[in-house]
């Protein structure tokens, strides 16, 4: 992109300028409208939502025969939702916040198998494509793949040696910055497909070794998350085998993600937590492509539509979506256009050109954006360790910038006064969605709190 239309837009949107110099701001989405006026203008609706949710649990029995440890849940990957106090009262106290109401942890970072949130989308992507190469193998019938009842348990028979060796005939690949490469090279391996993970010079070493462990070929290069995703996909569609999971644009990933909003509110009234007009739920996600974030937040608002506040956290040298969403270019521009590296710290989320499918979905339902620096990543991962004893990768960590940041930011108070919050702040739940590190080696943590960035 020209120096000349990079300028343009910086002077339309001063805010691009604070983000090309990496300051970290607060951004309130301008094209945010009514759930009511914005549902049908998506493709995607609950009805979708319902119909991965389903898959899902025809998929169980399968998902408890290949990973014991899904045992206690049945078959159903979902992680706990735990209340924060003591973390609350340390970010008031050290960074001068006034967070009111409650503050709960969605412990997506201790998904089973894959150990992030991309377990939800990655494996679902993963097994919507082993049900369909089962139909067309003649696996399973048409009537048991829609069967929907809780005593359905043909879906186990795809464990089965006889089917591993079908699958085998069959290549899944995948670019990636780690976690994503995790969640469809495990669960891919599972299945038994030839699974090739493309991965970034950002991905984390011990995630290499640990895929490679599950028999998964992985590809590295020296370069970015972008160029892994170009040569994956220039690879797989060069096999008539192959199928490639395209984490930029992918249906089956984003719906994948969004279920995991319909199985929210049963932990909420466990935890007697209301969300209605009288009681906001505010939502912070990190956010690399965008995949997740999105589909989180896109099932979020057809659960709960205009009571819950989604918003994203992207670290400063990489905050791909919010500068696609600030220019409204989406997919059409890079950080590095801005002259950003999209370097940082933050593994999963060193991205530098966003999803513009994810992009056009949140348009009119995202309330908006903070960006993190590095450092801060690692304080608050410390902060979170010595308050709950609860470990998160750095990147996870992001999401705490949005509970820290919202009260103290004039956009932010802004945004509260003119959605008529400001009297029920008392009454609202902020969930910091953590996005990943139950499976981070010992060695590897005991690093991560060492480590402390200028």
């Amino acid at each position: 992109m020209d120096e000349q239309t990079i300028a343009a837009l910086k002077e339309g949107h001063p805010i691009l300028e604070d983000i090309a110099q990496q300051r970290e701001v607060a951004w309130i989405n301008p094209d945010r409208i009514p759930f009511e006026q914005a549902r049908p203008l998506q493709e995607l609706s609950m009805e979708d939502i319902d119909d991965a949710e389903n898959r899902l649990a025809r998929f169980a029995p399968f998902i408890q025969k290949c990973f014991p440890e899904t045992a206690s849940r049945k078959g159903i990957i979902e992680s706990d939702l735990v209340d924060i106090a003591c973390m609350r009262e340390s970010i008031n106290a050290a960074y001068d916040s006034a967070l009111a109401g409650r503050l709960l942890l969605k412990k997506d970072s201790h998904l089973a198998i894959a150990g992030s949130v991309k377990a939800r989308g990655g494996i679902y992507e993963v097994l919507k494509h082993t049900e369909d190469l089962a139909l067309e193998n003649g696996l399973i019938s048409p009537e048991e793949a829609s069967d929907n009842s809780p005593g359905n348990t043909a879906y186990a028979k795809l464990a089965d040696d006889s089917a591993r060796e079908i699958f085998g005939r069959y290549t899944v690949q995948v670019g990636s910055t780690g976690n994503l490469g995790m969640s469809i090279g495990i669960m891919s391996a599972a299945v038994g497909y030839h699974v090739i993970v493309h991965m970034s010079a950002d991905a984390r070493q011990w995630k290499k070794d640990r895929l490679r462990s599950f028999g998964v070929e992985v590809v590295e290069y020296e370069s970015d998350y972008g160029e892994a995703v170009r040569n994956g996909r220039m690879r797989s569609d060069a096999d008539p085998t192959s199928y490639f999971v395209d984490d930029e644009n992918s249906r089956d990933l984003f719906l994948g993600y969004a279920v995991a909003a319909k199985r929210l509110p049963s932990q909420l009234a466990a935890l007697d937590v209301a969300v209605d007009e009288e009681h906001p739920l505010f939502v912070y996600i990190p956010c690399g492509v965008g995949g997740a974030p999105g589909g989180i937040s896109f099932g979020l608002k057809q659960v709960y539509g205009d009571a819950v506040h989604c918003f994203f956290v992207e670290p400063t040298q990489a905050p791909c979506m919010l500068v696609g969403m600030v220019s409204g270019l989406n997919s059409a521009i890079s950080v590095q256009d801005i002259g950003l590296t999209g370097l940082t710290h933050a593994d999963g989320l060193a991205v530098g050109r966003p999803s513009g499918f994810v992009g056009g979905v949140m348009k009119p339902h995202l309330s908006g954006e903070f960006t993190v620096s590095d450092p801060k990543l690692y304080d608050y991962m410390r902060d979170l360790i010595a308050a709950e004893d609860v470990f998160l990768e750095p990147s996870a960590c992001a999401a705490f910038q949005g509970p820290i940041r919202l009260g103290l930011e004039d956009v932010c108070k802004d945004y509260i006064e003119q959605n008529d919050l400001a009297k029920k702040m008392a009454n609202a739940t902020h969930i910091a969605w953590a996005t990943g590190g139950s499976l981070v080696p010992d060695d590897i943590r005991r690093s991560y709190e060492q480590t402390h960035l200028d």
